[in-house]
């Protein structure tokens, strides 16, 4: 299906909302026609928003600049501009920015005239309040004397709140009409994930705007600005490289996915239950996300399996077998050069070693198993007896849990599986997390685990016996811890 391109090929609903917001941008700014707008302070404050917005599109810098610096997320100066001037100039400072930020998704001018209409209206409204709680005389200025501290800090607020409040109502209505969401759910959690940036750049306005109506002029506030400024493009160049990390792993996962369709929704939930291990266990904040890849790429080297291998119904050869225990050191080949995984690249070359020595590829023992996979392999036990596989049904959590305590000391590390004990007693594994719906999940195929423990009853991962025929996906009978 086409991407829409302009107004007519996008929803109705939307299209009347965009109309809306146009006619009521042009109703805040008509004001501007009457004598007394100071033209120049509107200018160059335009100019500086347009600025903000420019370095995308310019040519110099393409290739440098992979992310929409500001592209409305940076406003400073918009509320700069509500706490210095009328209504209907505010209105105006908005426009040409808007109108020549980066956008990414068709059709792009029309989200360039929705973003200016929306920010026209939310500057003007903002600066109304700014003037209807006196802010203007508690900033002082040239003549004015120094600004009213702290009293100049309430109409600020108010002016920081209600131009955020007019944005996130106009998000969630263009996203209620354009993406016929329901409204409750196109506005949930808008206001919460908005409030804080807003309140900081309203901070950063009025220091400008402080500045602006000092002795020291207009010059000054770009002391203000051009920090703030720097400080916002580190951010998204960060935020742009995180999206990339996690594109990256969804890519590999989904690979994965579509090779061994028996194995859906097993990635995730390992990387899930190592998370909660690894949370368990103190380790710090920066290590959690990096264990949790570990835990959803650790099956990737399956993509080097041939498909006819991890489909076969039947029992596996000792050929098929030595090409399948290959698969960690495959996966470890293919993600070796992406350098934000760290040590999830050991996890995923080592989370089918056993503390005994008898796992693979290298027969490590005890310690020479890196932590992480030492972790991994826990939470991908736990998964693999909780989900329903081709030779039988899930086992519930509490008998999952007492084989892996079982089976601690020889297959697993006693810390890994006292973490996963106490996350597990402490958040629960519900149902949605472990069931093996149609699409979602389902036999994990053949890729042999750890050789087993020599006991009577079969050791976590142990091979499957002789498999029949793949039944069609159940749901899981995994209960709540």
């Amino acid at each position: 299906m086409a991407e829409p391109r302009g107004l007519r090929d996008i929803p109705a609903g939307a299209r009347i909302a965009v109309l809306g917001a146009v006619v009521g941008a042009v109703a805040c700014a008509l004001p501007v026609l009457r004598p007394g707008v100071p033209w120049a302070a509107v200018a160059l404050l335009a100019g500086l928003y347009a600025l903000c917005e420019w370095p995308p599109r310019c040519p110099v810098l393409a290739g440098r600049v992979s992310v929409p610096i500001a592209s409305g997320s940076f406003f400073p100066v918009l509320l700069a501009a509500a706490f210095l001037l009328p209504p209907a100039a505010a209105a105006l400072v908005a426009v040409p920015g808007a109108l020549i930020a980066y956008v990414e998704e068709e059709p792009r001018q029309v989200r360039r005239i929705w973003r200016a209409a929306q920010l026209a209206i939310a500057a003007s409204a903002a600066a109304g309040v700014h003037v209807l709680f006196g802010g203007r005389e508690a900033l002082g200025g040239r003549g004015a004397g120094a600004p009213d501290f702290p009293y100049a800090l309430l109409p600020a607020g108010a002016t920081a709140l209600v131009f955020c409040l007019v944005l996130t109502a106009l998000d969630g209505l263009i996203l209620a009409t354009a993406e016929r969401r329901p409204p409750r759910t196109a506005w949930r959690g808008l206001l919460l994930r908005s409030l804080a940036p807003h309140c900081v750049h309203g901070l950063a306005g009025l220091m400008m705007a402080v500045l602006w109506r000092s002795r020291f002029g207009p010059p000054a506030a770009l002391f203000v600005l051009l920090p703030m400024y720097i400080s916002c493009w580190v951010f998204a160049q960060y935020q742009r490289e995180r999206a990339a990390h996690q594109a990256t792993i969804r890519a590999l996962v989904q690979a994965v996915d579509i090779k061994d369709r028996y194995t859906r929704g097993h990635s995730e939930r390992v990387g899930r239950a190592s998370e909660m291990i690894a949370r368990e266990l103190g380790m710090e904040e920066g290590r959690l996300e990096v264990i949790r890849f570990a835990g959803i790429l650790h099956d990737v080297g399956k993509l080097g399996v041939p498909t006819r291998v991890l489909r076969k119904d039947g029992p596996l050869t000792p050929e098929e077998r030595a090409v399948i225990e290959l698969h960690p050191e495959y996966g470890h080949e293919m993600v070796r050069g992406i350098g934000f995984l760290g040590e999830a690249r050991a996890a995923i070359l080592h989370h089918h070693e056993r503390l005994d020595g008898s796992g693979y590829p290298y027969g490590l023992a005890g310690g020479q198993i890196p932590e992480a996979a030492r972790v991994v392999a826990v939470a991908d036990a736990f998964d693999a007896m909780t989900s329903t596989r081709s030779y039988r049904r899930a086992r519930p959590v509490a008998a999952a849990v007492t084989e892996l305590e079982r089976c601690a000391g020889a297959q697993f590390d006693p810390r890994m599986v006292g973490g996963l004990v106490r996350a597990l007693s402490r958040y629960g594994w519900h149902v949605e997390v472990t069931a093996d719906e149609p699409g979602a999940g389902g036999a994990r195929g053949n890729v042999p685990p750890s050789r087993p423990v020599g006991t009577p009853a079969a050791p976590v991962g142990a091979p499957a016996p002789e498999p029949g025929p793949l039944p069609d996906p159940r749901p899981s009978n995994a209960q709540g811890a």
